[in-house]
């Protein structure tokens, strides 16, 4: 359901922009609101989120898609965690609708999708790796990489049940708005993929803004 948002964003507390095939971890606290800015469209952020004081306590794809009874996610979803806690709530949307079911990109899905030759390719899983490794302070290891959430990423489901990349239907200056329900941390990979129409074969940046209510 599109919903736009009345947060100003000369009154966020916190603004970065992530480039095209970087990465971003930071903590969010409880009440905080993050916005992630699609600056000029059809670009894929994929995104993980963990509770800040137990990490072993993540978001899961499977929980939140029982919990609201919907494969896409827009305003008013509610992303659940492995242990069936809400952690954040969807409360603005411009775009529509965003995909948790089709994973992130890696070397050996490149492999599997596009060509052998696309394995040495960047890719989000790559991106998240090096964040872990750079940032050993909040305690996040290869094992805490699990189901994510593709903002902005277009992921039918065809008629047999399988899924299909297709084009974005994001647009500049599209955003989706977050309240959270912990403490977490957010962990994401501004995706780099090259290969497929999520990104409109041309990765561009992302811009992230924190509201502390």
């Amino acid at each position: 359901m599109l919903k736009t948002s009345d947060r100003l964003p000369e009154q966020a507390s916190f603004r970065t922009v992530v480039d095209s095939g970087d990465y971003y971890i930071g903590r969010l606290s409880k009440g905080q609101t993050l916005r992630i800015l699609d600056l000029e469209g059809n670009q894929a952020a994929d995104t993980l989120f963990y509770n800040a004081d137990n990490p072993a306590e993540r978001y899961s794809m499977t929980d939140t898609l029982s919990a609201q009874g919907q494969i896409y996610l827009t305003t008013g979803s509610r992303l659940m965690s492995n242990e069936q806690r809400v952690m954040l709530e969807i409360v603005a949307d411009t775009c529509g609708r965003h995909d948790t079911l089709g994973g992130a990109c890696a070397t050996e899905s490149n492999t599997v999708r596009y060509d052998l030759e696309k394995r040495c390719m960047h890719a989000c899983r790559d991106s998240w790796m090096l964040a872990i490794g750079e940032h050993p302070e909040y305690g996040l290891t290869k094992r805490d990489i699990g189901h994510n959430i593709n903002f902005f990423m277009n992921v039918p489901v065809t008629s047999d049940g399988g899924l299909s990349f297709a084009d974005g239907i994001s647009a500049p200056g599209k955003y989706v708005e977050m309240t959270a329900c912990m403490d977490l941390i957010v962990l994401l990979s501004n995706c780099p993929q090259l290969n497929n129409p999520c990104n409109g074969y041309n990765p561009t940046p992302v811009e992230l803004l924190v509201w502390n209510n």
